[in-house]
């Protein structure tokens, strides 16, 4: 049911996972970090098969086709013109957008700035930017759990300590919950020449970016309690950062990967927000 299929913008060209047929409801999904737009397998094929035309891309960087080189060129302004190019080529007037992690930063940018474009969204494990930015400031717990981006926007160093022992250090990210297939995959992916780099480069460049405001869209944040990067003071947050339709969700027991550990809990609750919001 899936499709692997090439999309041409004026940015390069992004290699996309594709199911359903084109008529049907359009819809989005963003990956994470380190991962790929196979992180959305299950979703693709349930939304696929009900009634959807979903398309997931390799995002910047992570397509080969798109790999500039300077860290400036993964601002958060270039990715959310990425996912218009997309959409645009797709010829969606409007469409449901959903991300994860690093792409649910995307998205809330999206929903922000272009809200006619954006049918509904659907944040999975990352709050809205500026709920995380206050929590980090205020709350020690959030701030420790955010150490990491530090250790991320080093040059050079990031990439070697992640590739070294064969990507031990990328594994390690996935806290084994994550298939070993997609992992594996994962890890093949960005052993390629320049590959981790441009991966990194999105938070080398989150400096770049512009406030986002409230998010006047019917949303959707779905957080898994477990998640060792994010904790519940951004999550409980994010509310006051919607300020159209809202519903929070949280998985028990769920880590940071809630699309591949957790994935038909998930996508029962895409399908819900989806169907709860037609127009």
């Amino acid at each position: 049911m899936i499709e692997q299929l090439e999309i041409h913008t004026a940015a390069g060209t992004f290699d996309v996972l594709a199911a359903g047929s084109p008529g049907g409801r359009e819809v989005l999904l963003l990956h994470g970090f380190p991962e790929a737009a196979v992180e959305w397998e299950f979703q693709l094929e349930a939304l696929g098969g009900g009634g959807c035309h979903a398309v997931a891309p390799d995002q910047r960087g992570y397509s080969p086709g798109v790999r500039p080189e300077r860290a400036a060129e993964y601002r958060l302004e270039e990715l959310v013109g990425d996912v218009v190019a997309i959409a645009d080529q797709l010829g969606w007037e409007r469409f449901d957008l959903i991300g994860h992690d690093c792409g649910a930063l995307v998205g809330w940018a999206v929903a922000d700035r272009m809200p006619g474009r954006v049918r509904t969204f659907s944040a999975v494990s990352y709050p809205h930017p500026t709920a995380l930015e206050h929590a980090m400031a205020e709350d020690e717990d959030q701030a420790q759990r955010a150490h990491h981006l530090t250790t991320l926007r080093q040059p050079r160093t990031t990439e070697r300590i992640l590739l070294a022992d064969d990507g031990a250090g990328l594994r390690r990210i996935f806290e084994w919950k994550v298939s070993e297939e997609h992992v594996e995959d994962y890890v093949r992916r960005l052993e390629q020449p320049g590959a981790l780099t441009a991966a990194l480069n999105w938070y080398r460049a989150m400096h770049l970016a512009g406030p986002i405001g409230p998010v006047s869209v019917p949303t959707l944040y779905v957080w898994g309690t477990e998640d060792v990067t994010i904790g519940s003071t951004a999550a409980l947050a994010t509310q006051k950062y919607a300020s159209g339709p809202y519903r929070f969700e949280m998985l028990e027991d769920v880590s940071h990967w809630v699309p591949e550990e957790a994935p038909e809990a998930l996508t029962r609750l895409l399908m819900r927000h989806l169907l709860a919001h037609r127009a």
